[in-house]
């Protein structure tokens, strides 16, 4: 084997290794060492190869695909980021809070990132409960997009209550 072919061969190898442990550190210090997708805090001094161990997830809105160079990278648990793979994650609802029709949460922060407004998220029965769900998302999504600033807002609505979110 020529000296270019192996050079060539041990070059392509070490591109295709993990992110170095600074670049880890540098991610999980952004995202205070929290999961972004699970919202669960990560253990910096697991293993990477651990499931709840860390890792740097390159994350992609649809809005941003077409462009190339925009990913944004986040910090995950090595078992959340195996998990979503390649397709969009779904961050869900608790099951504490009593919402009815909840939104897609990254679906309705991409939008609301891109045109700004207003948008219903979601319904709740009494407006005690639209104030416990209108306090968790808009400290989830402070997680989710920290350089998105959203409000919260609980409105009456054909004796119901709506929760609507602005950007």
């Amino acid at each position: 084997m020529s000296s270019r072919v192996r050079f060539a061969r041990a070059h392509s190898v070490a591109n295709m290794r993990s992110p170095p442990v600074s670049r880890l550190d540098e991610v999980g210090d952004l995202d205070g060492w929290r999961c972004w997708v699970c919202d669960e805090p990560v253990d910096g001094s697991m293993s990477v190869n651990d499931p709840r161990g860390p890792s740097v997830d390159s994350v992609v809105s649809k809005a941003k695909a077409k462009r190339k160079g925009t990913e944004q990278e986040r910090l995950a648990h090595r078992s959340c980021n195996s998990r979503k793979g390649a397709v969009a994650v779904v961050v869900p609802w608790p099951d504490h809070l009593f919402v009815v029709d909840p939104v897609p949460i990254l679906g309705s922060v991409e939008r609301l990132q891109r045109k700004g407004g207003r948008e219903v998220v979601a319904r709740c029965p009494t407006r005690t409960d639209g104030d416990a769900a209108a306090a968790w998302l808009v400290d989830r999504i402070s997680r989710l997009r920290p350089d998105l600033d959203v409000s919260a807002d609980v409105e009456p609505g054909g004796g119901q209550f709506l929760l609507v979110l602005r950007a």
